[in-house]
């Protein structure tokens, strides 16, 4: 068995034992029920009050980014397709639908879409009236918006590559981006202009009738930077309190401003340091494996991990941070971790890496139980938060047995979905009417959805959606990912 192929697939189990000796023998603690359950039988399709609103089920479908949008910030032909299946898919919680740029300057692609009032509200319209064609009632789903600035990570005009907006400097994500020392940060005054643009935004979400905002500190985007800025001065530096600062602000200007919406935050609540393909352990055309940059100890740069050792999370900051967000009234949270930018195997478990990635150093079941348990002890800790999971897409046919069992146990409160949607958007309607899968339509994590945007095209299932397989961007990926 090559470096590559050490992992079995996860199509390769049979049956739900077989997936579970497969986990025991990783030594992960990895739940899955024996059959996939329909409602009402399945935990997954029990209703839920959030904030006062009842939410049909416990399915939701994570904010993707579709680099398609136009170059002004609203939506093209692609964009409203995307949300339509959103919308059809059966999940009663939508968080964010979809990542808005607060700013031009703070986009991740040339085509993001802005919080511009008139294209989220063409959105929300098409999600509802695909939501209610398919399923019916719209009184049960819970609707919100994610507002954004890509940081580190911004790419707002065509063919010039990253344009960062730093909060500091990085020794790692610097040197593996080519920053140079005198590369200037952001000041305390352009974060101050920037936190009024997220209020304005939300705003106009609430004015378009979104039930909630998330306002995103997660994947090394500018609200993730933050939360290790413990090297910055000033007011958004340094302490635990500065370094939240941010966040607490915008909240109290949405409070102010529009007291009835909800707030939620998706959230990195760990990380680890940077990793890189190994040319080393490379076999042929295809990328070595990951193995973690050159860094000092202690690493005090990250979120969420321990200095003495950044491939070890430790919570105890989060917590804090959580803690935090409850006292600014914000108990709605989306945990993720890491960043696709530079740890994609802890943030999206994947067998096959983007193209600008690296080999997963670990059976990919390793990093989903990773996020799941993590969330667990939150949940554990904060049993009145309201939180939504991430990690599941790599589980495949065991997602829902997976999902039922910890929704079943109290250790988390919705199922997030991300890439499963492109090629399988009605998952959760299949699962929950009729209580199975088609396996034929399952996510095997090809990663061509974000090598796509990484080689400045859209994104989309290019192996399983035949919309997006009969695209000319379907064969460009062949060759990239043939090495030619």
């Amino acid at each position: 068995m090559t470096e590559q192929t050490r992992y079995p697939r996860v199509s390769s189990f049979k049956t739900a034992t077989d997936f579970r000796r497969h986990a025991g023998g990783l030594g992960i603690e990895l739940a899955c029920e024996d059959q996939v359950l329909k409602a009402p039988d399945s935990p997954l399709s029990w209703p839920l009050e959030v904030e006062g609103r009842r939410v049909g089920n416990r399915f939701a479908i994570h904010p993707m980014e579709g680099w398609d949008g136009t170059e002004d910030g609203m939506p093209s032909d692609l964009t409203r397709r995307r949300w339509q299946h959103f919308g059809q898919s059966g999940a009663k919680l939508i968080w964010g639908g979809e990542a808005f740029a607060v700013c031009p300057e703070g986009r991740a692609n040339p085509n993001q879409l802005l919080a511009k009032p008139e294209g989220m509200a063409e959105l929300r319209q098409v999600l509802l009236e695909a939501h209610a064609r398919e399923c019916g009632d719209t009184g049960d789903l819970l609707l919100g918006i994610q507002l954004t600035h890509s940081g580190r990570f911004c790419r707002p005009v065509k063919g010039q590559g990253l344009i960062p907006a730093i909060l500091y400097h990085h020794p790692v994500l610097d040197r593996k981006f080519g920053l140079r020392p005198e590369y200037p940060v952001l000041s305390d005054e352009y974060i101050e202009e920037l936190i009024g643009q997220y209020i304005e935004a939300a705003c106009a979400a609430a004015d378009a009738g979104y039930h909630f905002v998330d306002i995103k500190h997660c994947h090394g985007y500018l609200g993730h930077e933050f939360l290790s800025a413990r090297t910055r001065t000033g007011r958004f530096g340094g302490s635990l309190e500065n370094r939240t600062r941010f966040c607490r602000l915008i909240a109290e200007g949405i409070r102010q401003r529009r007291p009835g919406l909800l707030l939620g935050v998706r959230l990195s609540a760990f990380d680890f340091v940077p990793f890189r393909a190994d040319p080393s352990r490379a076999e042929g055309k295809k990328l070595g494996l990951g193995i973690p940059e050159e860094h000092s100890q202690p690493y005090q740069v990250g979120f969420g991990l321990r200095p003495d050792n950044p491939l070890r999370m430790d919570l105890e900051e989060t917590g804090q941070f959580i803690e935090l967000l409850g006292q600014w009234g914000i108990k709605f949270l989306n945990l993720s971790c890491g960043s696709p930018y530079y740890n994609p195997h802890i943030q999206r478990p994947a067998l096959f890496p983007p193209s600008d990635g690296y080999q997963p150093p670990e059976d990919p079941l390793v990093g989903v139980a990773r996020q799941i348990n993590m969330l667990g002890a939150i949940k554990t800790r904060f049993p009145d938060r309201i939180l939504v999971g991430t990690g599941y897409t790599y589980l495949q046919e065991y997602l829902p047995q997976v999902g039922q069992h910890y929704v079943r146990q109290g250790q988390v409160d919705f199922v997030g979905l991300g890439r499963m949607v492109l090629s399988y958007p009605d998952l959760p309607a299949q699962v929950l009417g009729q209580g199975r899968m088609d396996r034929k339509r399952i996510c095997r994590t090809f990663s061509d959805c974000t090598t796509a945007p990484r080689k400045g095209m859209v994104s989309g299932c290019f192996p399983l959606d035949p919309f997006y397989k009969g695209r000319e961007e379907a064969e460009v990926l062949k060759k990239i990912k043939a090495g030619e």
